[in-house]
């Protein structure tokens, strides 16, 4: 019975907590922890695009440049290139602002913080895309390239017919394993002041005082998202393998 009145006044307290205004500052942020999340994502999409191709050229110079890439920020810790990033942004937009003389000598530009936390944590994200996109590609059936040659397709045409149709269906559960670490990725960026899911529910347990619960609660709202996330690109991947035969 003590433990139940414990509990009852616990939950009692949390629903306060929540109704006094908690609640919607959590739920602002788990919209900018998707926003990060998206923004990242297409900015990852749009680096590992490159740099899978760069890893697949025929060229040593570009081949280096994709390894070097995807070995450097696959292998430092992601909270030190965020750091690197936004405070590193900051120092090089201030240095470039006082030498046009856009700020005085003692003034400070500040990287701004969505911009920071997203460009790092894209770049992450790009370099695990780039592995994805360039395994996608390599496991496409060579036969089907050289008859898409022998049709005569243009470079642009297999690209667009062949090869686009055949790595997105293939890199979609690649994908869907980047997209979780994205998530987890973006709570890093409360250090730049952010007002993501991570830095509202720092804010609420030191303001409270109640740190066990909305830790607590910032930790099943991060596991929701990456669970429904993963019906979503599971429909994705049949989307994508809708025009592929499967054996019987």
């Amino acid at each position: 019975m003590e433990f139940l009145s414990d509990l009852q006044a616990q939950l009692s307290t949390a629903y306060e907590l929540l109704a006094a205004g908690w609640g919607v500052q959590l739920l602002w942020g788990i919209a900018w922890t998707l926003a990060v999340t998206m923004v990242s994502m297409l900015i990852g999409a749009a680096l590992g695009s490159l740099v899978a191709a760069a890893k697949l050229s025929h060229r040593g110079g570009l081949r280096f440049i994709g390894e070097s890439y995807t070995t450097v920020f696959r292998g430092e810790p992601e909270l030190l290139i965020i750091y690197l990033f936004y405070y590193g942004g900051t120092q090089v937009l201030t240095g470039v602002a006082r030498s046009t003389g856009s700020i005085g000598s003692t003034d400070i530009l500040n990287m701004p913080s969505f911009l920071g936390g997203v460009l790092a944590v894209g770049i992450i994200s790009g370099a695990y895309q780039a592995e994805v996109f360039r395994g996608s590609f390599l496991a496409i059936h060579r036969g089907e390239l050289e008859a898409a040659r022998a049709y005569g397709m243009s470079a642009w045409l297999r690209f667009r017919l062949v090869i686009m149709p055949q790595v997105l269906r293939l890199a979609v559960p690649g994908l869907g394993n980047v997209w979780q670490l994205t998530i987890k990725d973006s709570a890093l960026i409360s250090v730049t002041g952010v007002a993501e899911l991570m830095l509202t529910a720092n804010k609420a347990a030191r303001s409270t005082h109640h740190s066990l619960l909305f830790y607590t609660l910032a930790g099943i709202l991060y596991l929701v998202m990456t669970s429904v996330s993963t019906p979503i690109f599971e429909k994705a991947e049949r989307y994508t393998s809708r025009s592929f035969l499967r054996p019987k």
